[in-house]
């Protein structure tokens, strides 16, 4: 999925980081629907994300969650739920109710697929609960950078997409 040239890494974002594409057929994992009433009743465990800092309205927009592991977080195959929407913007931000398995240690990666072709490319964006650092040279944070702990109910979850700008990876705003 990376490429390197001498000088420069070649159609890489932050979103490329989450390694989204194909998944082993072996993998436990489920693509769901974003239903936000599972969210506003107060069934749990789940995580409300909340999602701003769009670039564009355009394409689509893909929410994935993980174990809160070393060995789980954002390997390929290794997510647990997965929505994937077009976007559609409410006051220029999205929310989405993540269902988890039970109470436990989770990450969320939010990949912005802006021309909606559904390859990664210099334009998509992407963040991560916690809202960590991340640059061009260290794509992926590290799980305990982006951790949530869930309980029983309905944790809330603020991420903050980055996209590419120069050489650098950052919010827009």
């Amino acid at each position: 999925m990376f490429k390197f040239s001498n000088v420069a890494l070649v159609g890489c974002t932050a979103a490329m980081a989450l390694a989204m594409a194909a998944t082993p057929a072996s993998a436990q994992r489920e693509k769901i629907s974003n239903n936000l009433n599972q969210c506003s009743t107060g069934n749990g465990p789940a995580v409300l994300v909340e999602v701003r800092g769009f670039k564009k309205a355009t394409g689509r927009i893909r929410v994935q969650s993980y174990e809160g592991t070393k060995t789980k977080w954002l390997k390929k195959g290794a997510w647990i739920n997965r929505i994937d929407v077009p976007v559609r913007l409410k006051g220029g931000k999205m929310r989405f109710c993540m269902p988890v398995p039970k109470a436990g240690v989770y990450g969320i990666a939010v990949r912005h697929d802006m021309d909606g072709n559904g390859k990664s490319g210099w334009s998509d964006g992407g963040g991560f609960t916690g809202n960590p650092n991340i640059s061009l040279t260290n794509l992926k944070p590290s799980i305990r950078k982006s951790a949530i702990r869930v309980g029983n109910g309905v944790a809330r979850a603020n991420v903050v997409l980055n996209y590419r700008s120069g050489l650098s990876i950052k919010p827009i705003g």
